[in-house]
């Protein structure tokens, strides 16, 4: 009798739990209730049981901010709020905020800056091309500059695993030969935005180079003075390169709510409690299409500076702007909705992980909000 009790005082409880603002902690994150922010809690409770009737696998963490208030944060798998999260490749988009911020201090002068004036002391490199003196940090930025390089092709001289293999990440990437164009791929003067994308890894990594050098600061100490530090963060895993540098491609654990922060701060025009860390103009190239990716079972998936970019929803679509890393995890701005959210999530080495997080955010997240 006593367990029948328990039982049905826990169920009856779970509505006031929905509805409840997460705690409010010392990180300078404000929080509110879901329904002062005008989203429904029931939704949330049925994404909440779905995740942990395992619908949906190794989701770690979700967070939901509107209006840059935290309404919603769970955590499974027994992660908590202090855990650290290996972001993989979401710290790509990281290392673009670190970019425009080396430029809003005048380190860089621009992302039209080419990035072998950096790199003398690799010269002279193998596979020599005039061509290379002409890559852009904005191609990096873009995933489209003109070497050879696709993690998503096993064969390509620039594949991430091959990198891996040895010491110097930025010679290798330098010393990668000019793609060539098939008869049957696209050209980037026939590409949408006049680029043709390819998902690169070790140009990410070489953009770490150009911050350290440009900026005279390990990327782990810029950060910490431009970006961590003003949002409150302090407790980072940056994982090193063989050369000793912050690796730039990938791997940074970050807390969730720390996470979270970057999305807010993107999602307010690159503000944070009313100071502005990054500049607005920014955030607004970087969140602008720059490259098409592709179109996957009808859903098209686009890019900025080191952003994803695709609509989400079901009746009505949203669109949206997105750091992605292997496994699933996803930090998310919707700026129609005024929605900042993190999704943590570890099935790694399976698009599966990223097909749930849309399945996520479209079905439970914005029907929250926007449907």
């Amino acid at each position: 009798m006593k367990r029948r009790l328990l039982l049905f005082l826990l169920i009856a409880s779970f509505p006031a739990v929905f509805s409840q603002s997460p705690a409010r902690l010392s990180d300078g994150i404000p929080v509110a209730a879901p329904k002062a922010a005008r989203i429904n809690a029931e939704k949330l409770k049925e994404m909440d049981s779905a995740i942990r009737s395992d619908q949906f696998k190794n989701i770690t963490s979700v967070l939901i901010a509107r209006n840059g208030k935290l309404v919603y944060e769970k955590y499974y798998q027994g992660f908590a709020d202090s855990s650290l999260h290996d972001t993989r490749s979401a710290t790509k988009s990281i290392t673009g905020l670190l970019i425009g911020l080396a430029i809003d201090q005048k380190m860089i002068p621009s992302e039209k800056t080419t990035v072998t004036r950096y790199f003398q002391d690799k010269k002279p490199f193998q596979n020599p091309d005039s061509r290379k003196d002409q890559i852009t940090i904005e191609d990096l930025l873009t995933m489209s500059s003109l070497l050879e390089c696709d993690d998503d092709n096993q064969y390509s001289r620039g594949n991430e695993e091959r990198m891996y293999l040895i010491e110097d990440y930025y010679r290798f990437y330098l010393d990668l030969p000019v793609r060539g164009y098939a008869g049957f791929a696209k050209k980037p003067e026939d590409s949408p935005y006049g680029r043709s994308f390819s998902y690169c890894t070790a140009g990410t990594v070489l953009l770490g180079g150009v911050l350290e050098r440009s900026t005279n600061m390990k990327v782990d100490a810029f950060a910490d003075k431009y970006l961590f530090g003003p949002l409150g963060i302090t407790k980072t895993a940056w994982q090193i390169t063989p050369m000793g540098s912050p690796m730039t491609g990938g791997g940074l654990g970050l807390r969730s709510r720390d996470l979270l922060k970057l999305a807010i701060l993107m999602q307010q025009g690159g503000k944070w409690n009313g100071r502005q860390v990054i500049s607005g103009s920014w955030i607004r190239k970087s969140a602008t299409t720059q490259a098409h990716v592709r179109e996957f079972k009808g859903q098209n998936y686009d890019y900025g500076y080191l952003l994803w970019q695709q609509a989400f929803g079901q009746d009505k679509k949203y669109a949206a702007y997105y750091m992605s890393g292997n496994g699933g995890s996803k930090i998310a701005v919707i700026p129609e909705l005024d929605l900042a959210i993190v999704i943590t999530s570890t099935l790694y080495g399976s698009f599966q992980g990223h097909l749930q997080t849309e399945k996520i955010l479209s079905e439970y997240i914005v029907a929250a909000v926007g449907e």
